[in-house]
């Protein structure tokens, strides 16, 4: 034991004059390991680095989560309707893990392939987003006005075609900006970078639209889908307005210029996250989760349900053919009679004219209501003898 003892000792003492020379280079609050361009991720002086890194890491933590519950809960989705939201939803969750983790990108210090990554992929994940949002856009309209959805795979096929796009834009700009004017990747201007995603803001308001469609339908079974949606596309509008204002105006106002670049897009990345993890993904995971509501037999006897649910229900469903039959000759027969009386067939005296045949009969007529009460038994009705003709009229 004293071996070890004495080995742990002089490590520790190692260490301890490790840290005092290099307490100059290492920010407060980083550990081992980690230094110059990393130290963003672990400077407790700066505030808005641990903040930024704290939110993306339990937001990336919270998709991931959604996304293994919806796959694993898959087979239990059994209505086509929803299940055709399944592969947009999921494919929305994927984009928004991957905005969580680009704003680690701008906790790192700049270099060409950190500024080329950051260019590349800023505007194919917020196009993935925003077409995931288009397609299911689509899909609550078409549910809202024809009661039918588009399939899954045409869905997930549109998203991923619309999202195709933006990456063309952005691999087009990087080659003419770094490859063909001999540019530095890092060198570009805020402005420059806000119309490379014109498109981008183009398929958020086209989703905006589709949404707005969605709530001039027929059917309300959807309507909360539509209103989450629509609220979705228009706060990720509003952040949208600020922080590209804040970043190609608001820093040159306060002479922030450079500095507060990075900052403005990391936090810009984790709201979005955050706002469409909420507002749009949570609740199209559980509208398609959620269990179809199990239809209920109408009860006539009470008041308080809807008049409308008992005119369209019908009484001659609950009764059997053969009574259904003996009502109608009933009803028959009583026509005839109130015929032969309006026609002056009866007269005084016995030469006149005897009732008809249907007059004679004088049977009890259940009603419907009295027939289903009853079980739909006729056996205990009462009816006249054979040779009974009647009450003469005199």
């Amino acid at each position: 034991m004293a071996p070890l003892s004495l080995c742990l000792f002089f490590c520790v003492l190692s260490l301890a004059s490790s840290e005092d020379q290099s307490d100059a280079a290492v920010p407060w609050g980083c550990g081992f390991g980690l230094s110059r361009p990393y130290t963003l991720l672990c400077d407790l002086e700066v505030v808005w680095g641990v903040v930024v890194e704290a939110l993306a890491a339990g937001g990336a933590l919270a998709a991931v989560l959604l996304a293994l519950v919806l796959l694993c809960r898959l087979r239990s989705i059994t209505e086509a309707e929803k299940r055709s939201g399944v592969g947009p939803t999921l494919l929305v969750l994927i984009a928004i893990v991957g905005l969580f983790a680009l704003s680690f990108a701008y906790l790192i210090e700049q270099d060409q392939t950190l500024c080329v990554v950051r260019r590349a992929l800023w505007g194919a994940l917020f196009a993935l987003c925003f077409s995931c949002m288009l397609a299911q856009g689509v899909r609550l309209r078409r549910l809202a006005q024809e009661r039918r959805s588009p399939g899954g795979c045409a869905l997930t096929g549109l998203a991923l075609g619309l999202s195709a796009v933006q990456g063309i834009i952005a691999a087009e700009w990087l080659l003419l900006t770094v490859l063909r004017e001999g540019h530095e990747a890092c060198e570009f201007t805020p402005l420059d970078f806000c119309l490379a995603c014109s498109y981008v803001l183009l398929l958020l308001l086209a989703a905006t639209v589709a949404a707005s469609c969605g709530l001039c339908g027929k059917t309300r079974q959807w309507r909360c889908n539509v209103v989450w949606l629509l609220l979705s596309c228009l706060l990720s509008l509003l952040l949208w307005v600020a922080w590209v204002g804040f970043y190609v105006y608001g820093n040159e106002a306060l002479k922030k210029a450079p500095h507060w670049d990075d900052p403005v897009l990391a936090v810009a990345l984790v709201t979005q996250g955050w706002l469409l993890l909420l507002c749009h993904a949570a609740p199209e995971a559980h509208a398609c989760l959620r269990s179809p509501p199990q239809p209920s037999a109408p009860d006539y006897f009470d008041t308080s349900q809807n008049s409308s649910r008992m005119r369209e229900t019908s009484f001659d469903e609950d009764i059997p053919l053969s009574h259904r039959q003996f009502v109608e000759n009933q009803s028959y027969a009583f026509d005839e009679n109130a015929a032969g009386l309006r026609s002056g067939g009866h007269h005084n005296g016995s030469t006149g004219a005897r009732p008809s045949a249907p007059f004679r009969s004088n049977v009890y007529q259940p009603t419907e209501m009295t027939m289903i009460l009853n079980g739909g038994a006729v056996s205990a009705v009462p009816s006249a003898p054979p040779t009974y003709t009647g009450r003469q009229l005199w």
